[in-house]
């Protein structure tokens, strides 16, 4: 495993970095980048940008909002909290394994004393409290897979960001986010610092006190093309909010594997303008099942017909057919 230093803490540049590391980097070796960001709300690649965000509370604060390529829900990110991002040919044991990729974290958590385990669907707990979300995004045969660790972040902030509905809440036996999460600083037997922690997590993964060895220093042509990919797709709007049409009908539900957000305007009997949202995760762009299903028969027969035809697997992990058809016609 090879590792890339970013000391940058623009979410914009980050987030264009990972991209050009799994698009552009074509290497033998494992990738592994440890970054943070300046307060920023980080938004799922199928998510309803307005909707997930308490937009006068993120004015007020000046937090920035760019949006990622892989699903999962919204995150708050700040200089307390630390992201590990691992880069790696897309073998199947690889995909939507969210416990193999946290597990590094985790030794590494333990070794320091912090009795951290996987949890749920992709997470790492503390004392029953999360502390790491994670997400993945795949590229031809290559996987990304990126986390957060809340080191010493403000949690008022994480509660204050996030518009969480009650039903992700009810889902979770919780009465409020608040509850929920925690910071690693507390858990630590000998406290240390962000920069610190980060060399600790950094040789632990590695598995070597000398990272200058395994450092894959970037081209002035590849920084280049990094801030170019930032300037092109991660500060626009288009991107990070894109726009949301008007729609007749919503029909929301919460599976196993996330929620599903399905919006579409029916006339003539056929359905069109559909939208599928949620914090799911996938391997496939939605984007191309939501042609497959606009101008057909708003009729369950004429939907399972084309479902049928369709791997379900490539667009939702842990959500079948007949979840969406439920969710469609509920």
């Amino acid at each position: 495993m090879i590792y890339i230093e970013n000391n940058n803490f623009d979410p914009h540049y980050n987030l264009a970095l990972e991209e050009y590391a799994v698009k552009g980097l074509d290497l033998d070796e494992d990738i592994l980048i440890l970054w943070q960001n300046e307060p920023s709300v980080i938004i799922g690649r199928n998510q309803n940008t307005i909707e997930e965000i308490n937009k006068n509370y993120i004015e007020k604060k000046d937090i920035n909002i760019v949006r990622r390529l892989s699903g999962g829900g919204a995150v708050y990110h700040d200089f307390g909290n630390l992201n590990f991002t691992f880069i790696t040919k897309n073998f199947k044991s690889n995909v939507n394994n969210f416990e193999t990729f946290t597990q590094p974290v985790i030794d590494a958590l333990q070794k320091l004393g912090v009795n951290a385990v996987f949890h749920g669907r992709n997470d790492i707990v503390v004392d029953g409290k999360k502390v790491s979300g994670n997400a993945q995004y795949f590229y031809k045969n290559k996987m990304l897979h990126h986390g957060t660790i809340l080191f010493d972040s403000t949690l008022e902030d994480i509660v204050e960001v996030l518009n969480v509905g009650d039903e992700k809440i009810k889902s979770k036996g919780i009465k409020s986010i608040r509850s929920r999460v925690t910071n690693i600083l507390p858990h630590l037997e000998k406290k240390v610092s962000m920069d610190e922690f980060k060399e600790i997590l950094l040789k632990f993964i590695l598995d070597t006190d000398d990272i200058e060895e395994k450092e894959y220093k970037l081209s002035d042509k590849q920084l280049r093309e990094i801030e170019e990919l930032k300037n092109s797709r991660y500060d626009k709007w288009e991107w990070n909010f894109g726009e949301s049409p008007e729609f007749e009908i919503q029909k929301q539900k919460r599976f196993e594997g996330g929620s599903l957000d399905i919006r579409f305007t029916v006339k003539d009997g056929k359905i069109k303008d559909l939208k599928i949202y949620g914090d799911f995760f996938g391997d496939k762009d939605v984007s191309s099942l939501e042609n497959e299903l606009i101008g057909e028969k708003y009729k369950i027969e004429d939907i399972k017909n084309i479902l049928d035809d369709i791997d379900i697997k490539k667009y939702f992990y842990n959500i079948n057919k007949d979840d969406i058809l439920e969710c469609l016609f509920s």
